[in-house]
């Protein structure tokens, strides 16, 4: 061997050195190597009809226990709807009483925050008002009295006052405007 060839063996790839020695193999084994021995194979007459009678023999009871394999499963998925299910009823009412009792406080504060404005002077109600979303305002003023809410709104800045009064239009209309 000479510096720098490889011997024979290393300069194939392996690829094919493989499929060399199987072909060697085939050809020295001949096909009977690879074929199964005639006295293993089932006879062709006896072999259909035995298959024939086992698959059908077993035919019902597969189909059986597979429609009560997925009659359980059916079962298994109901019952966890079922639990998700209550779950969820077990939230919306946890939920329902959450909102209810906001909204109590809500309407609590909202209805005191009406009293302070009515107790104000005008001109200070109308300073702070002006201050305030032009939403909040307007639901304000249209609770308290209406002698009161137009004494405010006469203190008012004439574009806030007019703002304020279309909002309050637009909340009392009975039909969409759009």
């Amino acid at each position: 061997m000479t510096a720098g060839r490889l011997p024979f063996a290393y300069s194939r790839p392996k690829a094919a050195i493989l499929a060399g020695a199987f072909a060697a193999l085939l050809s020295v084994a001949g096909p009977a190597a690879t074929e199964t021995p005639p006295a293993a194979a089932p006879s062709a007459a006896a072999s259909p009809s035995e298959i024939e009678r086992f698959c059908s023999n077993i035919a019902d009871a597969a189909r059986d226990r597979r429609y009560a394999i997925q009659a359980q499963e059916l079962k298994d998925l109901q019952k966890a709807i079922d639990e998700r299910i209550a779950a969820l009823e077990e939230k919306r009412a946890e939920y329902e009483g959450w909102l209810k009792r906001r909204e109590e406080f809500l309407d609590k504060a909202e209805d005191n925050i009406v009293q302070i404005y009515a107790r104000m002077k005008p001109d200070a109600a109308a300073e702070r008002l002006a201050e305030l979303r032009v939403e909040l305002a307007a639901g304000i003023l249209m609770k308290l009295d209406t002698r009161k809410a137009g004494t405010i709104l006469n203190e008012m800045d004439t574009k806030a006052a007019a703002a304020l009064t279309s909002i309050m239009v637009s909340a009392t209309r009975k039909e969409d405007p759009s």
